[in-house]
């Protein structure tokens, strides 16, 4: 079957995800600057990922709000790993990193930097902050730093080496990078207030000695600038003129300000926004990186995970993705976005996509007595009735079928309009059958459904106009592809599962049926070279995504999403 769709469109800003250009108070700002001719009427945002762990749902809010914004307003955005810890980093992630925003439909041109290229730059930044007897390098212990913090409360002491000369402090310095003392025995911090209200002003730490090997420079250096102090400098650097980050930011700001105004170089603004919360889903890398270590999951593309390659491998879509950050909005207020809103933006992603195929997940067999034994009949089916343009397949029929054991039942219970003994139902794009007996095993159980069908209804319509209330999908048996299904539902039993007693474990909150994998499933015939990550309606079961990893042995195939929306049901009664 010919699985190709039409290109999904520009990703740049997603109008066409929710009817109209977006609005919110970072944009309010934007236009606000453009109508008085800040930056010259330049917009430049960036996107500074971490290198320490796969990107998560939370990250594709902030790669489609920073690139969406230079796409809305003609400006430019950067992909910048601020790679400052070399003992947490990798290239692996790196590559992830870059693999991620390009499949979600994002393009950096040639502005793909590191803030490892200016490490030489920040180390000259950090001299100047010596010299104008802003910084001063620090020989107090970690544990002792943190006696000298203060609290939320109480002020914090100075360190008694904030008053050494900017000479000595110069020289302690340029020998901390020469590699003269041990890891962790000197700090460089910046001098400001320890009577600071924000504890981020309380003579923050600047540099720190650390001998691991960096991903990009080796062991040129051994001393590294902390996050806060690299951010700054590096978005100046790129004469980035929005800094666009989540809250818990928001109290590292005053800091931010700081360093651009003693060093006098270029000032971005840094815009605070509420990151992504959502139900059923952990957002910590931390976490994440738990789950994958302790063996929880497969890896970080395991579909239960919330990162973009697990999403991915699972079956979303990238304009899925991007029409959920565009239906959420930008908040200046945490809140929590119910998962069912994801998953009914992929839900109506795929309903214009995906073609329609029969797929049997737990076999029964039906015989159909009266018809030919050695006949096969090719019926016409359509791919997607959503869109006609995407043509129709054939299928073949014979007298033998397996349909799914749930829809027979020998004794059923009222407005059960399967199929049970006596009762007529309707084969999918096929015939009317009707069943007459039934075979069981030693056991009782039934195995074996002998069935007559109607000749005169192919297609599935009876002539003379008789109503027939259910349809059933099956394959051939002779024609039918053998399958492994993994049925996926969330990762967590709990809607926050961060919310743990003290001393617990988020751990606790797994869902133990997360995943139930079905073998012994049978596929009509056209998907047997589905290509990977091709994605299929399966009728009555749900979106289905072709893994991977499927094996010559038969296609694998995960569940997306089931097909019903609670999402459109919760909608209806708002």
């Amino acid at each position: 079957m010919d699985n190709e769709h039409p290109p999904e469109g520009p990703a740049d800003g997603d109008e066409a995800a929710h009817g109209s250009r977006p609005t919110d108070f970072i944009r309010e700002i934007i236009e606000e600057d453009l109508r008085t001719g800040k930056h010259g009427g330049r917009v430049h945002t960036r996107f500074p990922p971490e290198p320490n762990g796969y990107l998560h749902i939370g990250h594709a809010k902030s790669i489609c709000l920073n690139f969406g914004i230079a796409g809305q307003y003609r400006g430019l955005c950067n992909l910048r790993y601020d790679d400052t810890n070399p003992s947490k980093e990798d290239v692996e992630y790196v590559d992830s990193i870059r693999e991620d925003v390009r499949w979600l439909g994002f393009d950096w041109d040639d502005r793909e930097f590191y803030a490892s290229d200016y490490f030489g730059r920040l180390y000259e930044f950090a001299e100047r902050l010596i010299e104008k007897g802003k910084a001063f390098v620090c020989d107090l212990t970690p544990e002792q730093m943190r006696e000298y913090r203060g609290t939320l409360t109480e002020p914090g002491r100075e360190s008694p080496y904030r008053e050494r000369s900017a000479e000595e402090n110069l020289d302690l310095f340029r020998r901390m990078r020469a590699g003269e003392f041990p890891d962790g025995s000197r700090t460089l911090r910046a001098k400001i207030d320890m009577a600071s209200g924000n504890i981020n002003m309380r003579d923050p730490v600047m540099y720190r000695i650390l001998r691991a090997t960096h991903h990009r420079t080796g062991d040129d250096w051994c001393i590294y600038p902390m996050y806060d102090f690299a951010h700054c400098c590096s978005d100046s650097i790129e004469k980035i003129t929005y800094s666009i980050c989540t809250l818990e930011f928001e109290d590292h700001r005053p800091l931010y300000d700081w360093y651009l105004e003693q060093l006098d170089i270029f000032r971005s603004r840094q815009i605070e926004f509420a990151r992504l919360n959502l139900t059923y889903t952990i957002m910590s890398k931390r976490r994440l990186l738990q789950l994958v270590n302790e063996g929880k999951v497969s890896g970080w593309d395991d579909p239960l995970m919330p990162t973009i390659s697990g999403l991915r491998r699972r079956g979303y879509t990238p304009g899925s993705i991007r029409a959920f950050a565009a239906r959420i909005g930008v908040a200046k207020k945490d809140n929590r976005v119910s998962i069912d809103l994801l998953e009914h933006c992929l839900r109506d992603d795929l309903n214009a996509r995906a073609p329609r195929v029969m797929a049997v997940l737990r076999p029964l067999k039906v015989v159909i007595e009266n018809y030919p034994e050695g006949r096969t009949e090719e019926l016409e089916a359509a791919n997607n009735p959503e869109d006609p343009s995407m043509g129709s397949r054939m299928l073949p029929f014979s007298r033998e079928l397996w349909i799914e054991k749930d829809d027979f039942m020998e004794d059923p219970p009222k407005k059960f309009f399967r199929l049970a003994p006596g009762s007529e139902v309707r084969l999918k794009h096929a015939y009317l059958i009707t069943c007459p007996d039934v075979i069981r095993d030693a056991g009782g159980e039934v195995v074996e459904l002998r069935c007559t069908c109607d000749p005169e209804s192919r297609g599935g319509e009876a002539p003379d106009g008789r109503r027939v209330r259910g349809t059933l999908h099956w394959v051939s048996a002779a024609h039918a592809v053998p399958a492994t299904v993994r049925l996926y539902d969330r990762l967590f039993a709990v809607p926050d599962p961060d919310d743990v007693p003290e001393g617990a474990s988020f751990m606790k909150h797994l869902n133990p049926d997360a995943l139930e994998i079905l073998t012994g499933c049978l596929v009509e015939p056209s998907l047997r070279e589905a290509p990977p990550l091709s994605h299929f309606q399966f009728l009555r079961h749900g979106y289905f995504c072709a893994d991977p990893g499927s094996t010559p042995g038969g296609p694998v195939f995960n569940r997306s999403v089931p097909l019903r929306d609670s999402w459109v049901k919760i909608r209806e009664k708002i």
